[in-house]
């Protein structure tokens, strides 16, 4: 063989070794991407579902001293996937109970145990969802938190919607007497809605891993979260009730009105460690200072 086509056939094997090691390192970084990664196209919507003035910060085990701002914000998301939507929680006060005048409307809600609640509220949900093309008859799956009145409010809306739903809670939410923090008339409609049963820790709600609800009980019987793993912002967890203040976490404090107060605990510790494990990082829902920080809809995060 002459030097030049010596010279050939090393520039060619060389260039095979380069292929098949680049082939190597893609296919090894697919199979960490793995089930978890997340998909191009991802969205995560944050709407505006109001806030609840909160006047007894006890009923948190807090003092008023030890929290920052007493207020509780009220937090609806709206993902949008390749394969579908998924909404997840919806809102205090149902959209036909109040009236948009383009400013805050502070609204008295009374619940059926006698309870009231002032609510502030300045944006429908329903005219968020169809400002960014996603009407509530459009969307394809429905997932609630957990079954309190706040996070249920304009769950009729979404009958068309597949519930994603664990037994246990919605047995309690159509029991012959819902707990008093619920409004059953806020959910009633969903008696006819498509069911998806959740009876495993995890579901894995589009079939990849990047959108996945965890069960994550106390607070409720069948409480659960929501990690959503997006391209640029990185994975995040939401919280459901989990935590109501930053103050709750620090302090290591619990709502008078838990389910079982032990159960939360156990999860709240269980959480720690998945959220070490995933990588993610926790938004509480209800927490006013980091909801007003966060970009609201129509803009998203990916």
């Amino acid at each position: 063989m002459t030097s030049r086509r010596r010279a050939v056939a090393t520039l060619v094997l060389a260039a095979t070794v380069l292929l098949l090691a680049g082939h190597s390192a893609a296919a090894d970084a697919s199979e960490r991407a793995g089930p978890g990664a997340a998909v191009p196209g991802l969205r995560l919507y944050v709407l505006d579902c109001g806030g609840i003035h909160v006047v007894d910060t006890m009923r948190y085990e807090l003092r008023r001293e030890e929290v920052a701002n007493a207020d509780l914000a009220v937090a609806c998301f709206l993902v949008v996937h390749p394969k579908g939507t998924l909404m997840w929680d919806t809102g205090a006060v149902p959209d036909a109970e109040w009236t948009p005048t383009g400013s805050t409307v502070v609204h008295r809600l009374a619940l059926p145990d006698g309870q009231t609640r002032d609510i502030e509220l300045t944006r429908a949900l329903g005219a968020q969802l169809r400002e960014i093309g996603h009407a509530p008859e459009s969307i394809r799956f429905l997932a609630l938190s957990h079954y309190h009145y706040d996070h249920t409010a304009n769950a009729n809306a979404f009958v068309r919607a597949t519930w994603l739903v664990r037994a246990v809670e919605r047995d309690a939410m159509f029991s012959a007497h819902a707990p008093g923090t619920t409004r059953p008339d806020t959910y009633a409609a969903l008696r006819k809605a498509k069911l998806a049963i959740i009876d495993r820790e995890e579901q894995d709600v589009f079939g990849d891993g990047s959108v996945v609800i965890r069960l994550a009980p106390g607070h409720t019987p069948g409480h659960q979260m929501l990690l959503v793993r997006l391209a640029k912002t990185g994975p995040v967890l939401l919280s459901g009730d989990l935590y109501h203040y930053p103050e709750e976490r620090t302090l290591d404090r619990f709502p008078v009105f838990e389910f079982d107060k032990e159960q939360t605990r156990r999860t709240r510790q269980e959480i720690e460690r998945y959220l070490a494990t995933t990588g993610a990082r926790l938004w509480i829902q209800h927490d006013a200072g980091a909801n007003a920080a966060l970009t609201k809809s129509p803009a998203w995060y990916d």
